[in-house]
């Protein structure tokens, strides 16, 4: 069985631009593979506890060192790293909030991205733990982006980092600006969306 798992980081429910677009990523996966299980992971509906100094010691401590505490206290982290290693493709829609991500989908990134668990510290720097897959990100902004543009997006090269950190490096970012600047500019926004899903969803498929 092949998983497709969908992560839904905006809080505006069905009026979110970016859930939408990953619904239609998501779509367009599932219908080119039709034997893709789609799995929903919803941040802005059910957001996740942000790490506390129990998870902190807990995820610093070497694993034969732990208790049964230290083990509850890793017990979220675990299942969120096992949810992500089990997909074959991985759709991530958020929105952009004051220049970065949303503090939900942080705080599940800061519940995935741990030492010895999903990487390993070497003299050279940090090497991912986990399997490489297909991970397509559908960015929401209201604006036009860039440096020289309305606003700076910090969002797209963190996650690049983060990612890569954990070893996933198959990694695509659409933004979608100009969302609050009217129907035309949405329209142009749409119109680059349905593009890139049609390249991104067949090549997907056909690279597995």
């Amino acid at each position: 069985m092949m998983i497709l798992l969908h992560i839904i980081a905006s809080a505006r429910g069905e009026l979110s631009h970016s859930r939408r677009a990953g619904q239609a990523a998501a779509q367009a996966l599932l219908t080119q593979c039709p034997s893709l299980t789609l799995i929903e992971r919803n941040l802005g509906r059910f957001p996740i506890p942000h790490p506390d100094a129990r998870f902190v010691e807990a995820s610093l401590m070497p694993e034969d060192q732990r208790g049964d505490a230290q083990h509850a206290a890793l017990t979220l982290s675990e299942t969120l790293i096992d949810e992500l290693d089990t997909a074959d493709f991985v759709v991530l829609s958020t929105p952009m909030h004051n220049f970065t991500v949303p503090s939900v989908l942080k705080a599940w990134l800061d519940h995935i991205v741990r030492p010895r668990r999903t990487f390993r510290i070497t003299a050279s720097g940090k090497i991912g733990l986990l399997r490489d897959r297909p991970v397509r990100i559908l960015l929401a902004c209201g604006g036009a982006l860039g440096d020289a543009a309305e606003q700076i997006d910090f969002a797209t090269p963190y996650l690049r980092y983060v990612f890569a950190t954990i070893g996933i490096t198959d990694l695509q970012v659409l933004p979608l600006e100009n969302l609050n600047r009217g129907a035309g500019a949405q329209a142009v926004t749409q119109a680059s969306l349905h593009a890139w899903l049609d390249r991104f969803s067949s090549r997907a498929v056909t690279d597995r």
